[in-house]
């Protein structure tokens, strides 16, 4: 399902002291495709999940949904967060189960979908643990699959493995992946990381300081799974770190040595 953003500009507070965040943003994610977005602090990047979410609507220009105006939240696009928001009280399954017992769903049939997910996790033996007798990454674990339990087309995510360790970070985004290529879903993943944005992504975008504009996209044609210590891998990394130390310092492309 596509998320097509069409001369989007979004303002926060009024003048004199309003905020452009985004001015005349112009960006299609096509169905199917693994997105990451990359940017100086600020830029914007959250933004454009919050509005792709429905929770945000833009000040000017049309986010659309599969061809339909973005009015409002739906169950077609689910978002994550870099906080795990896992309900304490409740256990890793009712955890996962909570999308779809607010939808009515039969408690026979949540159970069977929480287990395919807990299996897909490989956090079955842990299906009655709470929150607090878990990892950060298996509290993460649950998150997703909260997420993709839902079966939503499209996901939307802000630095979710941000506050997890490398090896946590890294193995988490490898299970995305591999999810993502199994089901097909549409990705729009925000992140801070050069090399998680290389490693998990098709296509990637880079964004300009505030206010937030297109500044480089350019697909990932990396062979699956990613060596970060190839010689293609690091010649990305350099592109696009010099791409990003533009906007954060401000350095004319011209004066790139």
């Amino acid at each position: 399902m596509p998320i097509e953003f069409d001369s989007v500009r979004k303002v926060f507070g009024k003048a004199p002291s309003e905020v452009v965040a985004l001015d005349g943003l112009s960006l299609t994610v096509n169905d199917g495709e693994f997105m990451c977005i990359l940017g100086p602090s600020g830029c914007g990047k959250s933004t454009l999940l919050f509005m792709a979410s429905g929770l945000e609507k833009p000040t000017q220009g049309v986010v659309r949904n599969d061809g339909n105006t973005v009015t409002g939240p739906g169950a077609d696009r689910g978002m994550l967060f870099q906080q795990f928001a896992l309900y304490p009280w409740r256990s890793a399954r009712r955890n996962i189960e909570f999308g779809l017992e607010i939808r009515g769903i039969s408690a026979d049939e949540r159970w069977e979908r929480a287990k395919r997910w807990l299996d897909i996790m490989g956090l079955a033996p842990f299906a009655d643990a709470y929150p607090h007798q878990l990892s950060g990454g298996m509290q993460q674990r649950i998150a997703i699959a909260r997420l993709l339990v839902n079966e939503p087309e499209v996901l939307l995510m802000d630095e979710p493995f941000a506050s997890l360790d490398a090896q946590t970070r890294t193995a988490l985004g490898e299970e995305l992946v591999r999810v993502w290529q199994h089901y097909q879903r549409t990705v729009l993943f925000v992140t801070h990381s050069i090399d998680e944005a290389i490693m998990l992504a098709d296509r990637l975008v880079v964004m300009t300081r505030r206010p937030g504009r297109i500044k480089a996209d350019m697909p990932i044609r990396l062979a699956r799974p990613r060596d970060s210590a190839s010689d293609e891998f690091n010649h990305l990394r350099k592109t696009i770190t010099d791409l990003i130390r533009h906007e954060v310092h401000g350095i004319p492309e011209e004066a790139n040595p």
